[in-house]
């Protein structure tokens, strides 16, 4: 068996919490549990390491929890939250010397193409950017794995985020769902005996690109992961507040939040 361990570097919208110049009880807080960068994960399976999006906090994120290496990045979508802090790849390529594989749906690859075409150069001998090497998802819905990363499948969702088209992934018994305002009746099948489902968990009033907190909760009840942690919420959440109303074997993320599990 090989252990996965999922690190939530960040469980915040794209404001983050505190929002800058707010004086709202969440972001007037001095709990650590209500201080959230934006939403991204760091995955260790088996002796790889790898990447749930490279938000705007991403240099922050990695210097805080010491991350030292990087086999491969999985993108959700290319918003800014997820996607702007792909240039501190850069470290991890010089680091190890070799080109970032980056995986992701169509849209999502050619979106980070054009924004970051340097980044899709040859290596020079300088390493003073980072080289990155795309390689194309496809939207199947979770019929099969489309990768396996140290004998772990990984299952690929799309799912939408409004007018945008977010991937989803099923790492071994590990789900990370973020920024999305429906899951297709087709994906649940893909869900069964999770022992841990991240959850897109914006905030009480319904929006239009993400799960308001009873949608939220609804799919977390159905999918019936042995745990949900919620993710992607605004400052409307306040931490110990949310708690209190999740229902049995639900509760909110917080950054640096740590999980492990077997496939």
């Amino acid at each position: 068996m090989t252990q996965i361990t999922v690190t939530v570097l960040g469980c915040g919208s794209s404001s983050g919490t505190p929002v800058i110049g707010c004086d709202c009880p969440a972001c007037t807080s001095t709990d650590p549990k209500n201080r959230r960068t934006r939403c991204s994960a760091h995955v260790q399976i088996g002796e790889q390491y790898w990447q749930i999006d490279t938000g705007t906090d991403f240099y922050h994120q990695a210097l805080q929890h010491k991350l030292q290496r990087i086999d491969g990045v999985l993108y959700t979508h290319p918003h800014a939250d997820h996607l702007n802090g792909i240039d501190d790849l850069r470290t991890f390529c010089y680091r190890q010397r070799a080109a970032m594989p980056i995986y992701g749906h169509h849209d999502t690859l050619s979106n980070i193409q054009n924004r970051f075409d340097y980044a899709f150069l040859e290596q020079n001998n300088h390493w003073n950017r980072p080289v990155l090497r795309a390689y194309e998802l496809p939207l199947n819905q979770g019929k099969n794995s489309v990768l396996t990363i140290e004998g772990v499948p990984v299952w690929h969702f799309g799912v939408p985020h409004g007018s945008w088209t977010t991937s989803a992934f099923r790492i071994g018994n590990i789900a990370w769902f973020t920024d999305l305002n429906h899951i297709d009746e087709s994906i649940f099948a893909y869900l069964n005996g999770l022992d841990y489902l991240f959850l897109d968990c914006l905030m009480d009033t319904p929006y239009p690109s993400h799960l308001s907190t009873e949608q939220a909760f609804t799919y977390a009840k159905r999918i019936n992961a042995r745990q949900t942690y919620f993710i992607h919420m605004t400052h409307n959440q306040e931490y110990y507040a949310l708690k209190h109303r999740c229902p049995k074997n639900c509760a909110p993320a917080y950054d640096g939040l740590i999980v492990s599990s077997y496939y």
